[in-house]
C-alpha cells in the first residue's frame, strides 16, 4: 500500500473559511455608515418659519371650521386634482 501525501492539505477545510470569516468580521467592524448635517442646513431647519406659519394657518382653519365659516371652492379642489392625475 502507498501513502502519498496527496489532498493531505484538504483534510481540515474548515480552517480557511473561519480564517476568511474572522477577516470580514474585521472589515465590517472597521467601515460604518456616518451621517453628518452641515451646519448650514442645521442653521436652516432652526431659523424655518414654515413651522410657525403652518402652524397658524391650521389653527385659522380650525377656527372657521368650528364657526361654520369655512368654504369649500370646489372649482379649485377640482383643478389641483387634475393637475395632481396629469402629472
Amino acid at each position: 500500500m502507498k501513502i502519498t501525501s496527496f489532498g493531505v492539505n484538504s483534510i481540515n477545510p474548515y480552517n480557511k473559511q473561519q480564517k476568511s470569516l474572522k477577516a470580514a468580521e474585521s472589515k465590517s467592524a472597521l467601515s460604518t455608515d456616518k451621517i453628518e448635517i452641515s451646519s448650514a442646513a442645521k442653521e436652516m431647519s432652526a431659523s424655518s418659519t414654515y413651522n410657525s406659519d403652518r402652524a397658524q394657518k391650521i389653527q385659522k382653519l380650525k377656527e372657521e371650521i368650528q364657526s361654520g365659516t369655512y368654504q369649500v371652492d370646489a372649482q379649485k379642489v377640482a383643478e389641483d386634482m387634475l393637475n395632481y392625475y396629469r402629472k
